[in-house]
């Protein structure tokens, strides 16, 4: 027998609501509190059966156990330390045990009973957006190019029992929108770079134009000339692979309303080019598409969402590699908006390939731009991999964006755009250089970018170190399309305002 391949293409997690009585629940699993777990076992006569499988178990927080009743709920997951008062990372992480716990069962479907724990200042809607996405976040497996790759979780439906379901619908449709969002995004992240090339990104990017709301359209290397974008070119003139400039418009509202506008970097592979990096850890350079694919996951959950807005995302993408073709440090190039820049580091492609996109971002008056990028390693000196830092030229968005952080826990932190530090990228020899040297590296890259937007409010956000993690748990985390997400569902409240 011809040996199949389980991707996680083939498997889609789908969630849904119920309500009733949770002992009258048929299901292979419900997960609980200590409180509920044990009314259940006495409802359903199983009450002595429960309370040996406990004798040892303390109700704290991070303690799980499974009980199996063998009733019509077949076994329990409790949950400790849910029926406590928590704080939003307490719950976020009592959501992620559970998640993590869940997902080892061999069920394909199972309850979640959680949305009544306690948590200050927060409702219904925040727990159970919580409790999907830690799901989302577990259930993720990539085993695509292993001869025999893992089982994947047998789970793929999972109920959330609430007792009024009021306005809850809408949020599951969100919650699943976004879990296909997020698998798209670290399923590119992950890919090799032999696979996922600036080509490929644009494949990816027409399935999403199968949908009736969405146009996909693409700036090949000649349309890019013919529109003097140099910058870009200088970057992708080194790869025998071309680059694209990929153009997603998504129509949800009407055509009067501005767009919101995302641009990714998406350097499939990033060498360095002629100022070339060094090899260690260079194999995680397949990650300098980051940007790229987290815009592009995004706009999937808005497609798969149905929100009412309108959106445009634009993908830089090209590869980073040295030849005889490939731009030398020295070189002077003339971008899209006019500006030349003195290119000194081959290694700062990613701000090139942007300002471009940040340029033609702009020919389609939207209301706010956001770009994402893995742009400098001067963001993980700064702030490790917990937080993504933002830099906004508008300080409504650049809080707005900190607010769809804090209600995902997708964490972001504000950093300076001063003009002070503008005079880092002077040039002699040309409108700017592209790189500062090392002192505050990613604040002016941030200020290079900011060159190439005018009349519009804008917002940065370098992820160099929130986009994937390394060493034994390496992989695309997904990140920040929680954030981003959350950021456009707010947006279509705000639309009209």
């Amino acid at each position: 027998m011809a040996h199949v391949q389980i991707t996680l293409a083939q498997i889609s997690m789908k969630f849904s609501l119920t309500d009733g009585t949770l002992y009258d629940l048929h299901t292979p699993c419900l997960v609980v509190s200590m409180k509920d777990a044990k009314r259940i076992a006495r409802q359903l006569n199983a009450a002595p059966i429960f309370s040996r499988a406990v004798q040892d178990f303390k109700d704290t927080s991070d303690a799980l156990i499974t009980v199996n009743l063998g009733a019509g709920v077949a076994r329990l997951l409790v949950v400790g330390g849910a029926d406590e008062a928590l704080d939003a990372d307490a719950y976020r992480k009592l959501a992620a045990g559970a998640a993590s716990a869940l997902l080892k069962l061999p069920i394909k479907q199972a309850v979640v009973a959680l949305t009544g724990t306690r948590v200050k200042s927060k409702r219904a809607t925040w727990k159970l957006r919580t409790l999907m996405l830690a799901i989302s976040r577990s259930a993720y497996r990539y085993g695509k190019h292993k001869s025999k790759p893992a089982d994947p979780p047998s789970l793929t439906a999972v109920r959330f029992h609430v007792p009024e379901r009021k306005g809850l619908s809408s949020v599951v449709k969100q919650g699943n929108a976004l879990d296909a969002g997020l698998k798209l995004t670290r399923d590119l992240g992950n890919e090799p770079p032999n696979v996922c090339n600036p080509t490929y990104l644009l494949r990816e990017a027409r399935k999403l134009g199968r949908h009736p709301a969405v146009k996909v359209s693409n700036l090949n290397e000649k349309k890019m000339a013919a529109a003097n974008m140099g910058a870009f070119l200088a970057v992708s003139q080194g790869s025998d692979t071309p680059g694209h400039m990929i153009v997603i418009q998504y129509q949800g509202a009407n055509k009067s309303d501005a767009p919101v506008a995302m641009v990714g970097k998406g350097i499939t592979f990033d060498t360095g080019g002629i100022s070339l990096k060094p090899p260690a850890a260079m194999d995680e350079m397949k990650f300098d598409m980051c940007g790229a694919a987290a815009v592009l996951g995004a706009t999937k959950a808005v497609i798969e969402a149905g929100l009412k807005i309108n959106l445009v995302t634009i993908v830089a993408a090209a590869e980073n590699m040295p030849s005889g073709g490939a731009t030398r440090p020295g070189d002077i190039v003339t971008s899209a908006s006019g500006k030349t820049i003195e290119i000194l580091n081959t290694d700062a492609e990613g701000r090139l390939v942007l300002c471009d996109a940040l340029t033609h971002a702009q020919t389609f008056n939207p209301r706010a731009i956001i770009d994402v990028a893995t742009l400098t390693g001067a963001v993980i000196v700064a702030l490790g991999s917990h937080a993504s830092a933002i830099y906004a030229n508008d300080d409504q968005l650049a809080d707005d964006l900190l607010k769809a952080g804090d209600e995902t826990g997708d964490k972001a932190w504000q950093m300076p755009l001063w003009d002070e530090y503008q005079g880092a990228l002077r040039s002699n020899f040309a409108d700017v250089a592209n790189v500062g040297g090392r002192a505050a590296g990613s604040v002016t890259a941030a200020c290079f970018l900011s060159r190439f937007v005018e009349g519009v409010n804008w917002s940065h956000m370098d992820i160099a170190g929130s986009a994937f993690a390394s060493g034994a748990s390496k992989g695309a985390t997904g990140r920040p399309v929680p954030l981003l997400f959350s950021y456009l569902c707010a947006q279509t409240l705000n639309a009209r305002a």
